[in-house]
Order: structure tokens, then sequence, then C-alpha cells
């Protein structure tokens, strides 16, 4: 598989209307078998993290070396020239890391990565088939148009919008990060990892985005005191969250935030 000139114009108009686009069947599924078993067993020697997201059932993992391939594979089919193409004003940074999903987790709050004023384009490859049951992401197409308060999210409902990306083993969904979305519980008794690459991320790594070993590190929530003590909030009090957010995002743009 290759991209025409035709396919990375589309690929860049379905981004800006929609905030993503699905390409099917992009990446090895044997390799990403062998990736998924080698991760779930660092997650176990790594005595299975607590930090930051245990509780909400969300984690973060730095996959390393042995992800390497599947940048490799998508370099080779087109998808990241496709991608610089589509976004020549993003600066040359990578960022690789894979989303944890644990059984019995809960459902995310709505959300865009990062700031809407940084906006950069994220890749997210299924390790597994993604499904609904596992915890398929949802997104909130067009969201990604026009920046937007979360008080003027919640007025305008805009959780009506709410689609659920189901993906098979191998495919990519190319995303903004200014696209509203949310984790979703993982009903199943397996973990379901997910691998993101980012493209123009202000933090992101100039240089060997791979380079390191594999770990795992907090996502959303700090592991302090004051972040258990908010996650656990989150986790069992969700609409006492929400009216804290949108509290918050009725003072200040904070650098553009969803909060």
């Amino acid at each position: 598989m290759s991209l025409s000139v035709d396919d990375v114009t589309e690929l860049k108009k379905t981004l800006d209307e929609q905030g993503y686009v699905v390409v099917p069947q992009v990446v090895s599924r044997e390799a990403l078998a062998r990736l998924g078993r080698e991760l779930l067993d660092a997650y176990e020697k790594f005595e299975k993290f607590k930090g930051g997201g245990t509780l909400a059932g969300h984690l973060n993992c730095f996959p390393g070396e042995r992800a390497r391939f599947i940048y490799d594979q998508l370099a080779e089919v087109g998808l990241v020239d496709a991608v610089w193409a589509a976004r020549p004003d993003l600066i040359q940074t990578f960022r690789v890391t894979t989303n944890f999903n644990l059984p019995g987790s809960v459902a995310q709050h709505y959300h865009m990565d990062g700031l809407f004023s940084e906006n950069f384009v994220i890749c997210n490859v299924a390790i597994v088939d993604i499904t609904v049951e596992n915890g398929a992401m949802d997104v909130l197409p067009g969201t990604n148009r026009d920046y937007m308060p979360f008080w003027q999210y919640a007025l305008r409902r805009k959780y009506r919008l709410s689609r659920r990306v189901e993906m098979r083993q191998g495919d990519v969904m190319i995303r903004q990060s200014t696209l509203w979305h949310r984790g979703m519980p993982n009903r199943t008794a397996s973990t379901r990892p997910m691998f993101s690459l980012t493209f123009g991320e202000q933090s992101g790594t100039v240089g060997d985005p791979f380079e390191g070993d594999t770990t795992f590190y907090n996502n959303w929530f700090t592991s302090s005191r004051f972040g258990i003590a908010r996650e656990k909030v989150f986790v069992t009090a969700p609409a006492l969250y929400s009216a804290y957010r949108f509290a918050k995002s009725l003072s200040g743009k904070r650098g553009y935030s969803s909060y």
C-alpha cells in the first residue's frame, strides 16, 4: 500500500472536517501480537504500576525499542510523509507512548489532548482488536475545528455527537489533538493496549523517539496524595468532577485548554 497525492489531499480534508480518519490494515498483525505479549509481560514485571490512572484504569506506557517496527511500517506505506504533507506547519518532533486500558476501567471525561493553540497530530495503532467491549475510543467528530472551553461543550451538549471507533489489529487512526474524545470502560478480563505516535507536539522528542527501556507512568492523575484524592473523586463522583471542570473553565482560557 502507498498513498497518492489524492490520498494525502483526502486525508487532510477529513482530518480538518471530522478530526480523525481510520486507515485499515497498515501494521503487521503478527508483529503487533508479539508486541502485545511483550508489553503485558513488562507490565507484570513492573509489579503492576500503581501510579496515577490506576484507579480509573487508564495507564501510560513508553514501549521503547520493541515498538520501532510500527514507525517503520507507517513510514513504508507513506503515512508518515502523508502526515507531514497534510500538516507542514508542525514542528519536527515525535513522542511515543502506549495506552493501557485495564479491566474494570471507567469512562474518562471528554477532553482534547494538550492545548488548542498547540495543535498536533496523533497516530493510534490497534495492537489488538479494539471493540466497544474492551474500550473503543469515544470521539466527537468536528469538535476539533473551533476552540471550546468545557462550559460551552456542556451547554451545547456536544456529547450527543458521540461515536465509538472500533479498530481491527493493525488499523491506524490518525486524529487531530484538538478532537474531543475519551477513553471508555474495558469490560473484558484482558488489558487492552493501544500504541500512539504523536507528530509535532511541543514536548515531543527531537531525535530517536524509541530510545530507552519500556516503562510505565501516570495518566491524567499524579501519584501524590492530592492526585490520588482527585482521582478518587473522578472515579466515585464523576458528576462532581464535571462540575469542577465546568466552574474552572468559566475563568480564563489557560492557554486554550479544554478546561
